[in-house]
């Protein structure tokens, strides 16, 4: 029996990356926001290599979709052996002095709140299995900082590395480990998004390894992690960042 993997977030970039790469080894629950034609497209190429998926729409914000996106797993699969809990969101570049309440409010109610529910809605099911692993997108920002571009969102994911730590350690005796992946320069859509489409080759110079990373080497990482391979691997961040 396939184990069950729930990708959020899983309609562009590394969520999708992540989906593709799993679809030979997991069958999937993949969560989005709203982009519908992302997420159905990455079905459909995950089901092409024999992959079973359930699309589950829904805000990880919202308390009331988290408890409908695990309703549909459990009625669907039956139970649920992996994380990656990966939806998370910028805004556009700018100064501490330029955020204002509703911006740090979304930021932090997506990217830590609405990572720990999805966490502890998963932790649940793999404690009554007796088994499970979990890995959380972090990010690089998080030890750098990113002054003067996304200091909330660096805020946000320094937040994710201390919530790996703690969950890894209260769930280790129970079999279920918890890591996090830290993608560093990786080209994707969040920077457009962030208004700045060329950011990524624009600073690829700053890298040690002298060009930007692919969402398909984030999502080897973490399926990495995820693997008996990593089976004594547990509360531990990873960086995938061309050496920064």
């Amino acid at each position: 029996m396939r184990p069950i993997l729930l990708i959020t977030g899983a309609s562009a970039g590394i969520g999708a990356a992540c989906a593709r790469l799993a679809a030979a080894t997991y069958d999937l629950a993949l969560n989005y926001r709203s982009d519908t034609a992302g997420a159905k497209a990455v079905a459909a190429q995950a089901e092409a290599q024999g992959a079973r998926t359930l699309l589950c729409q829904g805000d990880v914000a919202d308390p009331a979709d988290v408890a409908r996106i695990f309703d549909q797993i459990d009625n669907h699969y039956g139970r649920l052996d992996a994380l990656i809990n990966n939806a998370g969101i910028v805004d556009k570049i700018g100064t501490v002095a330029q955020m204002d309440h509703a911006r740090l409010k979304r930021m932090f109610d997506v990217n830590v709140i609405g990572a720990m529910m999805v966490a502890q809605a998963a932790a649940k099911r793999m404690q009554a299995q007796g088994h499970g692993a979990i890995v959380n997108m972090g990010s690089i920002a998080a030890r750098l900082g990113s002054a003067n571009e996304f200091v909330d969102y660096a805020a946000s994911k320094a937040a994710i590395d201390a919530f790996t730590k703690g969950l890894a350690n209260e769930l280790a005796p129970e079999g279920i480990r918890v890591n996090a992946i830290r993608p560093g320069l990786i080209e994707t859509e969040i920077h457009a998004k962030a208004g700045a489409p060329d950011r990524a080759q624009t600073l690829a110079k700053n890298i040690p390894m002298q060009r930007t990373g692919t969402a398909v080497e984030v999502a080897s990482a973490t399926l990495f992690l995820l693997s008996d391979a990593a089976s004594y691997i547990t509360g531990t961040t990873l960086d995938v960042s061309g050496g920064r």
